[in-house]
């Protein structure tokens, strides 16, 4: 089976830092990719916080996963301490891509890529809606592209 290549942005637009603790371990002494997954969250949501945004508060909108894709490139342990870096590419009038490169801070070295996509949704009529220009104006400035007046 051919291994999913995920294309890396020019520059990445915000890091953080996560420890691995012992929850986060699998039966093969390793993070395991659940736990990635959730990682991953929790570094969208701290980009989020960063820009006075949440998951389910952007313009009176929230966010849905449409898709994943986590590609590991190294194993993580307890203790460790990952650098989460955060890129967004892909716009469309409804989303975009979030994009990862997750490194262990002590030897820069790649322990995961990843991509998720996003759409904002309108959770009480229930249906995707259009980017808002204030998650563009302070998340992406450098996007000229489709948004919600």
């Amino acid at each position: 089976m051919a291994r999913v290549n995920l294309e890396l942005p020019d520059a990445f637009i915000y890091s953080t830092q996560l420890d691995v603790r012992v929850s986060d371990i699998n039966y093969g002494n390793h993070v395991g990719n659940d736990r990635m997954v959730s990682l991953l969250h929790e570094a969208r949501l701290r980009f989020l916080r960063e820009h006075d945004f949440g998951e389910f508060n952007i313009a009176g909108l929230g966010l849905i996963v449409t898709d994943l894709v986590v590609s590991f490139k190294a194993e993580s342990f307890v203790g460790e301490v990952l650098t989460f870096h955060l890129g967004l590419t892909d716009f469309n009038k409804y989303g975009c891509d979030f994009i990862y490169r997750v490194e262990n801070q002590a030897d820069e070295r790649v322990v995961a890529l990843a991509k998720i996509g996003i759409v904002f949704f309108d959770y009480d009529e229930r249906k995707i809606a259009r980017i808002p220009r204030v998650f563009l104006e302070r998340c992406a400035p450098h996007h000229s592209g489709d948004a919600d007046d």
